[in-house]
């Protein structure tokens, strides 16, 4: 198998982890402002204003959904991208994971163990010509987000809440995955074992785990560690068929894991014996009180 020399692969990774690494120190939200005149008047800006000083992600459990459509939440996606990104790498628990996934990255093929991988699946592929296929497309988010779509559609169709909320969520988690992956490839620009443009990192492998992550989230282990093997065999065969480096696949897992995860954690429902778990805000006594309320439908 011929290798393919990536030419600087290492020091753009390198730079796109000081990228991740200099949000740690970043106050995104919540910065203080000096009390002049002018943080008077950046205080009088009006709500839309506002937004377009600082943004502040929608919380979509928060929202009317009789109200919107899946082209309106649509139109919603460049802004909860950038929110939600912003978000990812300000975290540092998800900071860490992606630093880690990028050293990974770095070592595979510093030491030539992509190369070595690359070899060895090139020699003893054992993935027939079908189950190749139907991983590949079962795999690529081209069918996660068209599934996502329809199960959005069928939620609206039926008015089931809860189902519509989570495929939203769902639609948030996969657009975050797949701006970032195509933004990485196209910074780093390297090439795959068989001779393909726009390697690191896989967005098979990252959107998989991305919707393995959330199901996850949203049903525990019963259902997300199914999600896990497939997600995982998306990654293997990515290497079998000589479309990614083993480099790609760590990466690609890794943040759609850290992405998954941060995003259906957060918006998921929270339920308690059959009742919804809300915040709740309010009065006892001519007291302001916090906590939680349980909300169910009949």
């Amino acid at each position: 198998m011929k290798k393919l020399r990536r030419s600087g692969f290492w020091i753009r990774i390198f730079c796109v982890m000081l990228v991740i690494l200099g949000g740690c120190n970043r106050q995104f939200h919540n910065d203080p402002v000096p009390e002049d005149k002018t943080a008077t008047q950046t205080n009088q800006k009006t709500p839309e204003e506002h937004q377009a000083w600082e943004f502040q992600p929608e919380d979509p459990l928060q929202k009317d959904y009789t109200a919107t459509t899946l082209l309106d939440d649509i139109y919603k996606l460049l802004d909860i991208i950038v929110g939600e990104s912003v978000e990812i790498i300000s975290d540092k628990e998800d900071q860490m994971f992606l630093l880690l996934a990028g050293g990974g990255s770095i070592a595979l093929h510093a030491s030539t163990a992509d190369d070595t991988v690359a070899d060895n699946f090139s020699r003893n592929s054992i993935l027939s010509h079908e189950i190749d296929k139907i991983t590949d497309l079962l795999g690529g988010p081209g069918i996660h987000f068209a599934v996502t779509g329809l199960w959005y559609l069928m939620a609206e169709d039926n008015e089931d809440t809860a189902s519509k909320e989570r495929a939203w969520t769902m639609l948030r988690a996969l657009s975050v995955t797949g701006a970032a992956s195509l933004g990485l490839k196209a910074i780093i620009h390297n090439r795959t074992p068989n001779g393909k443009f726009l390697a690191w990192p896989s967005g098979h492998t990252s959107s998989s785990f991305t919707v393995a992550a959330v199901l996850d989230e949203f049903y525990g282990p019963e259902v997300g560690f199914p999600a896990y093997l497939g997600a995982g065999f998306v990654g293997y065969r990515m290497m079998d068929s000589g479309d990614h480096w083993a480099s790609d696949v760590l990466f690609g897992a890794i943040l759609g894991y850290v992405v998954g995860h941060h995003i259906g954690g957060k918006h998921m429902d929270l339920e308690m014996s059959g009742f919804n778990v809300t915040p709740y805000a309010g009065t006892l006594h001519d007291e302001n009180v916090l906590g939680i309320s349980l909300v169910k439908s009949f």
